[in-house]
């Protein structure tokens, strides 16, 4: 094993079987944050396999090898402590935050989570009703069907675009021996990354890890390589009727991985869109026309790609009206891109969003595990501020004029009416 400082307090492991454990110590804290990331997950999945690498998560709660769902549940939560999973389109995590002095159950119980779970068909029935239900969930929240949507129209042959929850066609055909070869193909040491933070000791987290079988192997085991970019579909309006009391339209497009340090620009072009109270959109679409209650910009970022958008929910009778302002707000945005006030605020936001995101265990520990499942150098916090300092209004103009073109975007419309 190779072991490298990175920084005060914050140290990075590499086994010879490729697994990454990193560590960052938090002066004055007496609890402690732990994950671990597994680079398998829904951009992973064949479209008639949709969902499965959900399923599994839900289904490893359900029993390991040394411990009964009760068990996984209580050990934790009787300490105060909390347990989480998590699927995304990179990768799935499991995570725990308790008292520092109860790290090491903490990695024993994450530890039969990933490596030993027992996936039995008995445990499939129930658990897949329950994401079943999850999906029909969903499918009546209008302001989240919307986005899915909004997914699957950019990428319709890509998994970017595919349902992290998966269809009920496409999650009640999975079969208890689908998940057991998911797991197998996934779930494997050189595949994963372990992060904690808190009050945490780097070399007593590796003799535990050690006793956990995490170290086993000479050999290296190569991570899983991720998706492939795929184009996504831009220019295009698509239009589902649904009997809702508002109208969700969701306007995006494609972007680019979070690796590209053109992310800085694209946030703060965010944050002064529509980042908040002060922004162009809520101050033109809600304070000066009063077509909305909810409208907000977003970005989100993936390994081979990432998007942009803006939401908005307004009444069936004015949806041409938020649509057309909004439109508008888009094409200046790119015509023009950001005032020297604009781009200082929106700088200044960025900042403090950044530092404020890193108050807790669990958003550091998320940082540790991030640089190394995005493929990114660590950077201090010094460093992250001085490459926002140095976003200049040009670089600015160029993201704005590249990807807030309104001809760029897809437009996906959730309604009443055609």
């Amino acid at each position: 094993m190779l072991t490298v400082r990175l920084d005060d307090g914050l140290h990075q492991t590499s086994a010879l079987n490729g697994l990454t454990v990193l560590t960052e110590v938090l002066p004055g804290v007496r609890s402690a944050a732990v994950g671990i990331w597994v680079r398998s997950a829904s951009a992973h999945e064949p479209r008639p396999k949709m969902g499965a690498s959900h399923l599994l998560e839900h289904m490893v709660f359900k029993g390991t090898e040394r411990r009964s769902a009760r068990q996984i549940a209580l050990e934790l939560e009787v300490r105060g402590g909390s347990l989480d999973a998590f699927t995304s389109r990179d990768h799935t995590s499991y995570q725990a935050h308790g008292l520092d002095a109860d790290l090491p159950l903490a990695v024993e119980i994450l530890t039969d989570l990933v490596r030993r779970p027992l996936l039995r068909e008995a445990d499939l029935i129930p658990e897949r009703n329950v994401v079943l239900e999850e999906i029909n969930g969903m499918v009546d929240t209008p302001d989240d069907l919307v986005f899915e949507l909004h997914a699957e129209t950019l990428w319709p042959e890509h998994p970017y675009g595919y349902s992290i929850l998966g269809t009920p066609e496409t999650v009640g055909a999975l079969a208890a021996g689908d998940l057991q070869a998911l797991h197998r193909a996934g779930y494997y040491r050189g595949n994963c990354v372990i992060a904690a933070a808190g009050n945490v000791n780097h070399d007593q987290l590796l003799t535990v890890l050690e006793r956990e079988g995490w170290f086993e192997g000479a050999a290296p085991e190569p991570a899983r390589a991720p998706v492939g970019a795929s184009p996504a579909v831009r220019g295009v309006e698509r239009r589902e009727a649904r009997d809702t009391t508002q109208t969700h339209i969701v306007f995006g497009t494609d972007t680019f991985p979070y690796a590209d340090l053109r992310r800085y620009p694209l946030a703060m072009l965010i944050n002064a869109f529509g980042g908040g109270m002060s922004s162009r959109l809520f101050q033109r679409i809600r304070e000066d026309l009063g077509l909305a209650y909810a409208i907000y910009a977003y970005h989100q970022f993936y390994r081979s790609a990432g998007t942009l958008g803006v939401y908005v929910g307004t009444q069936p009778a004015t949806g041409d009206q938020a649509a057309d302002a909004i439109r508008e707000e888009f094409r200046k945005l790119a015509r023009e891109g950001l005032s020297a006030e604009e781009a200082d605020d929106a700088r200044r936001q960025l900042k403090g969003q950044v530092m404020l995101s890193l108050e807790s265990p669990q958003s550091r520990m998320h940082r540790l595990a991030g640089t190394v499942l995005h493929g990114e150098p660590y950077r201090t916090l010094d460093t992250v501020l001085q490459e926002i300092d140095a976003v200049t209004r040009d670089q600015i103009a160029a993201v704005a004029g590249e990807f807030f073109v309104p001809e760029r975007l897809a437009v996906v419309r959730l309604g009443q009416g055609k």
